[in-house]
């Protein structure tokens, strides 16, 4: 079964490994269609764009193998899963990726892959913006949006996570 983590202590876990063994973080922005993914260096400092998966309720036996694939091809340790909060109200989108993460438990594929969930807030449409004015097709947008997305997402976790590990360490 993959572990659920808070966003903080699944850093400190990553950190308490040996550096030479410490494995690099995946970011998923899951959509309707598709999951963009994104890996971090193997510092875990910088985010930088994937691929996109192709997303059906039908396919996600295939989707935990390519996981599995990309666990052992990029030494991955963890997930950190895009999922919007809206603390006025339960967000449809957000139910949306915890389902999609519980039909990945599941298939019993991805045994001891933590996971944690990260605010993605504004990350699609702020990747929107940015494409805008490059006029790409619809399909070859989404896709590039979906993959950038996902940069977003990692990004923003990797930041505050060092950030807290730079000011625990001062103190």
């Amino acid at each position: 079964m993959m572990k659920h983590m808070k966003p903080l202590s699944l850093y400190q876990k990553l950190l308490k490994t040996p550096a030479g063994e410490r494995g690099r973080l995946l970011g998923l922005d899951v959509g309707d269609k598709y999951v963009g993914l994104a890996v971090s260096d193997v510092n875990n400092k910088v985010a930088s764009p994937l691929s996109v998966l192709v997303r059906k309720k039908s396919n996600i036996g295939l989707m935990a193998i390519d996981f599995e694939f990309l666990i052992s091809k990029l030494s991955l340790s963890a997930f950190i899963v895009g999922c919007p909060y809206d603390r006025q109200r339960n967000c449809p989108e957000a139910t949306q990726v915890k389902v999609f993460i519980d039909s990945l438990c599941k298939t019993g594929k991805l045994e001891g892959v933590g996971y944690t969930f990260w605010d993605e807030c504004f990350t699609s449409k702020n990747v929107d913006l940015l494409l805008e004015p490059l006029k790409f097709s619809t399909v070859e947008a989404k896709t590039i949006n979906d993959k950038f997305a996902a940069v977003g997402i990692l990004q923003g976790y990797l930041d505050y996570v060092n950030r807290n590990v730079e000011t625990e360490q001062s103190q």
